[in-house]
């Protein structure tokens, strides 16, 4: 049973990682003092929500490398749990936790990610680094994902045009925006469906996404429902198939006047897509 102590060391351990194109991730360490971590593993911790227990934790091996490194193969299979995740050393079965700084990370591999179709479910992996400066790993796990391959901001309307991946088009199929906190208040576009049934495009207009009262910041989610059955869930939009793990403060589009608000297609903190809707000041 490992202890969820981490050890402060004065040279913390650094984990170089190369991302492959199938979603293998390749881990590369070199441990500050050998005899310190006799039988070292490579830990891997999703982070829990706030005030929630740790609940899932991978464990790799870590073999000697022909460089003098020991190396981790976090394979494609089995997938991960969507979330953010820690990286940890632990140099023996029973010894506290060491977590790790980063080194290079190659992740050309994942540059043109969204080139590629993708199968069901959908499952990215990004290694980055937090903010506090350790390395740690992003993944996304979903039944279906339509990948944004550009947005165009006019004064009246935003244009999005996608592409689905584990999913496609049937008769009947919608882009939803749901209000964020609007107890089920939904816009309904019609998208604009390419040869494939994969390939689409919706333009929404600035005005229908004003509040009615005319008061009130708000924001819309950006779904497609795949078909009119009630069995075609949503399918979320964003941009997942890159190297980029945290977009919001990086794809930053510009804002629309509508009247007394301006209305602005970003990213979340999950890299989904959605469109804000702000009072002017």
């Amino acid at each position: 049973m490992t202890t969820t102590t981490e050890t402060a060391l004065t040279t913390t351990p650094r984990a170089a990682c190369t991302a492959d194109a199938d979603g293998r991730i390749t881990f590369h360490l070199a441990p500050p003092d050998p005899a310190a971590f006799p039988s070292p593993r490579l830990l891997l911790r999703l982070r829990p929500g706030k005030g929630e227990p740790e609940k899932t934790l991978r464990t790799l091996d870590l073999t000697p490398g022909g460089d003098g490194r020991l190396n981790a193969v976090l394979d494609p299979q089995p997938t991960l749990p969507e979330g953010r995740w820690d990286l940890y050393m632990l140099p023996a079965p029973e010894g506290e936790r060491v977590r790790l700084r980063p080194g290079p990370r190659d992740l050309r591999a994942l540059v043109d990610g969204h080139v590629r179709d993708r199968v069901a479910p959908v499952a990215v992996r990004i290694p980055y680094v937090t903010k506090d400066g350790y390395l740690a790993l992003r993944t996304w796990l979903r039944d279906a994902h339509a990948e944004v391959a550009g947005i165009d901001v006019t004064d009246r309307s935003t244009t999005v045009r996608a592409r689905l991946h584990g999913a496609s088009l049937d008769a009947g199929a919608s882009v939803r925006l749901r209000l964020r906190g609007g107890k089920g208040v939904e816009r309904t576009v019609a998208p604009r469906a390419g040869a494939d049934g994969r390939d689409l495009a919706f333009t929404v207009e600035h005005a229908d996404l004003l509040p009615e009262s005319g008061r009130g910041d708000r924001v819309w989610d950006v779904f497609v429902r795949v078909g009119s059955g009630a069995d075609a869930p949503p399918v979320r939009v964003g941009r997942l198939l890159d190297d980029v793990a945290d977009r919001k403060e990086i794809f930053v589009h510009p804002a629309a006047t509508a009247g007394e608000f301006a209305v602005r297609p970003y990213y979340t903190v999950d890299n989904d897509l959605a469109v804000e809707v702000v009072r002017r000041t």
